[in-house]
């Protein structure tokens, strides 16, 4: 599968930059802003955010367990070909997600935030943050925030039907979204409205949307 390769999942982090800082920006800024004294900021942004891709990793090693688990089926159905069909085509939804076009991937979210109500009290006790151990459990409380690009890129990892592909995969993605949340948490209104721009969004998601039909279209071959 090599339109769903690391680099792919890395991409499209990198890609969903302002999709990110418009999830979690928020979060980001809370970190930094109740930092007691004249702290640098920096290892605790680098705390949470090592939290927030742990979570990731694991949601992705899931994924990828689920996937592996309907791999006995193939003999009776083609499961493979199906979950790859799947990812590549939430790829082209997510690329019209995230340009704007297409907000359909919301009802992902509205699952998702069932989920989220039992996490969300949990991260908030863990504010205002006073240490690096307190900045790590927020940002993983917080790696389980409802997200539409997550949860597609999610789908790509269960399609790898491997749980430590899956685990890679989500790593990379995560890592891919470092760049935009650290850069939020440094320089929070600059880059913020650098990252929103609509021609910014609708650039990356062309982008992620031609990563979906280059795939289609190597299954259809």
């Amino acid at each position: 599968m090599p339109e769903l390769s690391l680099l792919s999942a890395l991409l499209v982090g990198l890609l969903g930059g302002g999709h990110c800082v418009g999830m979690c920006g928020g979060i980001v800024g809370a970190v930094s802003m109740t930092l007691p004294g004249q702290r640098p900021r920096l290892p605790f942004l680098l705390s949470y955010n090592l939290g927030r891709i742990s979570s990731y990793a694991l949601a992705g090693f899931l994924a990828g367990l689920l996937g592996a688990s309907t791999v006995f089926v193939q003999h009776i159905l083609p499961i493979e070909r199906v979950l790859y069909g799947l990812a590549n085509l939430m790829l082209i939804l997510l690329g019209l997600y995230l340009a704007g076009v297409w907000h359909g991937l919301t009802w992902l979210e509205r699952l998702g935030s069932q989920v989220w109500r039992w996490l969300q009290p949990l991260g908030k006790r863990c504010l205002p943050v006073r240490s690096l151990p307190q900045a790590f459990a927020v940002g993983a409380v917080w790696g389980w925030l409802p997200c539409g690009l997550v949860y597609s890129v999610l789908v790509v990892a269960m399609a790898s039907a491997s749980p430590l592909q899956g685990m890679a995969l989500m790593l990379a993605f995560g890592l891919g979204t470092l760049p935009a949340l650290l850069g939020m948490g440094l320089a929070a209104a600059r880059i913020k409205g650098w990252l929103q721009q609509a021609w910014l969004r609708r650039l990356s998601g062309g982008l992620i949307l031609g990563f979906g039909l280059v795939g289609l279209g190597h299954l259809l071959r």
